[in-house]
């Protein structure tokens, strides 16, 4: 049996504003047809996946997410004339990278003690025997 889908809209809307930054930044390099097929494609197309709940479209999501963070380190720390770009990809990414972990940081963090678990007990210090 296999888990129910649940639809990340935020990861859905993050994707697809980092599908729209990449259309726009190179509208005018050369090789327009390969930067649409290797920048603006798998952010579309894992929207898509992420907007249905599939588990493997947020899996995909965080893997490429490390990818496009390292892509906008680089390009906001060497090349001035589009660090903008490259500060709203860093951001984007991390966006992305945190909606499509968060459910499972969620159940990891957000743990409820179990019953019957002990809880953490203060120590108390002993009582000063040279005052006797």
């Amino acid at each position: 049996m296999s888990a129910p889908r649940t639809p990340r809209p935020l990861l859905a809307i993050g994707l697809l504003a980092l599908s729209a930054l990449f259309g726009w930044w190179f509208r005018d390099d050369r090789h327009y047809l390969a930067t649409l097929l290797v920048f603006t494609l798998p952010p579309l197309v894992l929207a898509i996946g992420a907007r249905l709940g599939s588990r493997l479209a947020a899996f995909w999501t965080g893997v490429l997410g490390l990818g496009w963070f390292s892509h906008g380190v680089m390009t906001a720390w060497t090349h001035p004339e589009v660090r903008l770009y490259g500060w709203i990809e860093l951001v984007l990414a991390l966006t992305v990278i945190f909606a499509a972990n968060w459910t499972g940081l969620r159940a990891k963090l957000g743990r409820k003690r179990q019953a019957g678990a002990a809880a953490p007990t203060r120590v108390k210090s002993a009582p000063d025997d040279s005052a006797q």
